[in-house]
């Protein structure tokens, strides 16, 4: 082969190379066009979906319980407070949700459920679980439900001496107000296991000494008497606890092992429900 035709040859492969090259590169500019544009697409889609998230939120932050289901604790004095006996004669059958322990990774699915039912409930929180998770606590007011006090570290042996339990509420207190605001009852709190048994009176004379009001419950669905309960079980227990009362206070758990409670909940509402039961709040 003679120079000349060993020169053409490398120029025509050296275009052919050169073409390649540039339509690759207008290839890989418009897929790059398409991709972003999708992208583009897709972020707006998620912005909406956000949106509707949050609107939905909102509506059920707004819902409004009638004041006849409303029990107002703060104007209620220190003390032990007793909506079925204060209510006694109401003519109407009310029922009012409570859960303590948490928050916990069981907290959100509770509030899911309340919010698809229109019920709003009463959280009692543990201090150093409200530190774990303020976030959850937050969610809990802004949903529109009470939350309360459990007292800081949740002791149930009551051997400690009643300073001390006051103390441990008082911490307890101190957390809900740095990680709420005034968006939560001062002042209001349930014993861990309840204000029963005979070493209890010293506690409750010193708590109510404090200017604290304290509150039990008159029904219940068992979740605390097993490390873990059948839903069976659970109903049984609301089915029993709640017999013949006009006005109760329920007492569940949303303690991060207590997950029947959460698959009961809905079976306990229709069941209340079926009784002829409206839901109050504690406010």
């Amino acid at each position: 082969m003679n120079k000349n035709k060993r020169k053409k040859l490398l120029v025509k492969r050296g275009a052919a190379v050169c073409l390649v090259a540039v339509v690759a590169i207008v290839s890989a500019c418009i897929i790059q066009r398409k991709y972003n544009k999708k992208n583009q697409v897709s972020a707006y889609n998620s912005t909406k979906v956000i949106k509707k998230s949050k609107i939905k939120k909102v509506k059920s932050k707004d819902n409004k319980l009638s004041g006849a289901d409303v029990f107002n604790i703060e104007n209620c004095a220190p003390g032990v407070v007793e909506p079925w006996v204060t209510k006694k004669d109401s003519p109407h059958k009310v029922a009012y949700l409570t859960f303590d322990d948490g928050p916990s990774i069981n907290t959100r699915k509770i509030l899911d459920i309340l919010n698809q039912n229109n019920i709003k409930a009463t959280f009692f929180l543990i201090g150093k679980n409200v530190e774990r998770y303020p976030d959850l606590a937050k969610l809990e007011v802004a949903n529109g439900e009470t939350v309360a006090n459990h007292t800081y570290s949740h002791v149930l042996n009551y051997r400690e001496s009643p300073d001390v339990f006051v103390n441990d509420i008082n911490r307890c207190d101190t957390v809900l107000k740095s990680v709420l605001g005034d968006k939560y009852i001062p002042k209001f709190v349930r014993f861990p296991g309840g204000a029963f048994g005979r070493r209890i009176p010293p506690f409750k004379a010193a708590v109510t000494n404090a200017g604290y009001r304290f509150i039990n419950w008159n029904a219940l669905d068992g979740d605390a008497e097993h490390p873990l309960s059948s839903v069976d079980y659970l109903m049984d227990r609301v089915r029993t606890t709640v017999q013949g009362k006009k006005v109760v206070v329920i007492l569940m758990h949303d303690a991060a092992a207590k997950t029947t409670t959460v698959q009961a909940l809905p079976q306990i509402i229709q069941y209340l429900k079926s009784q002829g039961y409206s839901f109050g709040q504690l406010q």
